[in-house]
């Protein structure tokens, strides 16, 4: 009598399955963070607002204006549109690093998650938004004293909170690989070293890429922290990004790539 056959576990690549059940594992971060809302609002905006201040006052009396294709633009301008995109790039990374590995590796919060009728996915799914959610909720902080700094008036700054949404997300994505990759906290000193640490400067936050050598730009023009740079800096200056389709596209594939490893590497390790 042939043996039955056996079903192949399913891959780690398998397509995510995902249902509303990421909600409550949402609201539950929710409740927690809400205990430490003010402090951690205070502890996420200090530092990008002292780069403001000390640079896009200090060195911008010494810079004055950045020449950005025949326009003449304030540095105050041009460094609070960079320093906004790094800010989202940050908050929402320690979130996904610090804050996600915490509560999956430490405190086995994941664990407890998953005896309840959630899947893994989306358990990650919930922490990916979450980690977004951060990273907007700190940004729209800054840019409330970057308008009341009267840093720029323009109405198309409306469309800067969308677009951070999109960055947000995209290095949450980015920031999970590394989490499900971590044995510890100190994995994540790579990551800000090697990684996100030079794109902050290859990326045209604090001077225009154009300063860079040619093979240099080739490089920034792959970085996602640059795309989120080039949708936002025109806004700042009352105009509208050149080929906007384009980095819109360049961070959406980031972040649904980044998810899918993410995902990946997360079930790779829940299955040991």
């Amino acid at each position: 009598m042939p043996a039955p056959a056996v079903t192949p576990a399913p891959g780690i690549w398998r397509s995510p399955s995902l249902s509303g059940r990421w909600w409550p594992v949402w609201q539950r971060n929710l409740l927690v963070w809400k205990k430490l809302a003010i402090p951690s609002l205070v502890g996420n905006i200090a530092e990008p607002l002292m780069w403001l201040l000390a640079f896009g006052y200090g060195l911008g009396a010494l810079v004055g204006q950045v020449d950005l294709g025949g326009q003449k633009v304030p540095y105050i301008v041009f460094l609070a549109s960079g320093s906004i995109c790094m800010s989202a790039m940050n908050a929402a990374t320690f979130e996904a690093l610090y804050s996600a590995f915490s509560r999956m590796h430490v405190q086995k919060t994941w664990d407890g998650i998953l005896n309840a009728p959630v899947l893994l996915d989306d358990v990650v799914l919930a922490e990916m938004l979450w980690a977004a959610f951060k990273a907007v909720f700190t940004v729209t902080a800054i840019l409330g004293v970057m308008l009341a700094l009267g840093i720029s008036h323009s109405p198309k700054l409306l469309l800067v909170l969308p677009v951070l949404v999109l960055v947000g997300i995209t290095f949450s994505c980015l920031a999970l690989v590394f989490n499900a990759l971590a044995k510890g906290y100190d994995f994540f000193t790579y990551y800000f070293t090697l990684g996100l640490t030079p794109m902050m400067f290859l990326s045209g936050v604090f001077f225009p890429r154009t300063q860079l050598p040619p093979v240099v730009q080739g490089l920034s023009d792959w970085l996602p922290l640059t795309h989120a740079v080039e949708l936002v800096r025109p806004l700042f200056m009352d105009r509208w990004p050149d080929a906007p389709l384009l980095h819109l596209t360049v961070l959406a594939t980031y972040a649904v790539v980044g998810f899918w490893v993410a995902l990946a590497l997360t079930r790779k390790r829940f299955a040991k």
